[in-house]
């Protein structure tokens, strides 16, 4: 298990034009090649946007991107026509495929916190695709079969126990509170890699909320 602390992410972003970014692989001008992946996992940005920041439109190509807003609101518009807002508790997801443009905005009165995870499709191109589920439930995964990859979604009170998913890589990034896992103690933005993953338990230490990805090898 290789635990990332929240201090040793890529600060990006433009926070004179109210964005700060939080990058926790290889990221833009952050180039590190002992840093480019796990598993499928190529990218997870922690995202704060202030009352009408965003990215104006750019494109993407052959990444599945799902996106998890903490606190506020995320305008969401793509070339493939949609137009949501995405609430905490949403699940959204952005197939780029072959290619797809899009904007993000915090288009409310309060500021905007979102954890952005990039994954590498198994299989390049195709066609560009979008989905929302809103208010997932913990028990519910998320699967990216296009990834190889699930997405569990856990909160935990204080003393509560949840199962880590076995598997070859599994991803697990703190989102809010401290957890315990194994013989360490994580707090928000730290992240855990870990390779054949078996058995292991996390335990809330506070009132948390876990992202954890299970992937295939």
């Amino acid at each position: 298990m290789d635990v990332r602390r929240a201090d040793e992410r890529y600060p990006g972003g433009e926070p004179e034009a109210g964005i700060e970014s939080w990058h926790a692989f290889s990221f833009g001008p952050h180039y590190d090649p002992g840093n480019l992946r796990f598993g499928a996992v190529i990218a997870c940005n922690e995202e704060r946007l202030a009352p009408g920041a965003g990215f104006g439109e750019h494109p993407h190509s052959h990444t599945e991107i799902i996106t998890w807003v903490v606190e506020g609101e995320l305008t969401h518009r793509d070339s493939t026509g949609h137009e949501t807002c995405v609430r905490p508790g949403d699940v959204q997801r952005l197939s780029a495929a072959a290619g797809v443009r899009h904007v993000e905005r915090n288009d409310g009165s309060s500021p905007l916190t979102f954890v952005q995870m990039w994954l590498a499709p198994r299989e390049p191109g195709g066609e560009p695709s979008y989905e929302i589920i809103p208010g997932i439930a913990d028990s519910t995964p998320y699967a990216v079969p296009e990834s190889g990859a699930m997405l569990h979604i856990r909160r935990l009170a204080a003393g509560e126990r949840t199962a880590v998913p076995d598997g070859a890589f599994v991803y697990v990034h703190v989102v809010r509170g401290t957890v315990r896992l194994a013989d360490e103690e994580l707090d928000a933005g730290d992240s855990a890699r870990i390779t054949d993953a078996r058995g292991l338990e996390a335990v809330g230490v506070t009132a948390t909320e876990l992202l954890m990805w299970e992937m295939g090898g």
